[in-house]
């Protein structure tokens, strides 16, 4: 995982692989983690016209010469985070409807 990439592969408990399309990733220096909210690929939009998004901090994986390689997704841990995560999306679809307006 890391920021500018558009797919990544989770892997679940049960060791089942699904692809997943990144809608962004950012940084707070208020917790000093990344973060990225994703969703399937291919997800189809619920009766309101919404996708199901997740939303998980992670650290990028680098390589013995500082190359990104991979990474590892980890829980959002606080309701603090959430907060944040719930207002960085707002503000995201907010100017993705602005842009698509113009």
């Amino acid at each position: 995982m890391e920021h500018g990439q558009e797919h990544i592969t989770v892997v679940d408990e049960h060791g089942n692989e699904q692809l997943f399309e990144v809608l962004f990733t950012f940084e707070s220096e208020d917790f000093g983690k990344s973060y990225v909210l994703y969703f399937p690929v291919g997800a189809d939009e619920d009766e309101e016209g919404e996708i199901e998004i997740h939303a998980s901090s992670f650290t990028e994986n680098l390589d013995s010469e500082e190359n990104v390689s991979g990474g590892e997704l980890r829980p959002v841990e606080t309701e603090e985070e959430w907060d944040m995560i719930e207002e960085m999306l707002n503000t995201f679809l907010e100017q993705e409807e602005e842009n698509e307006e113009q």
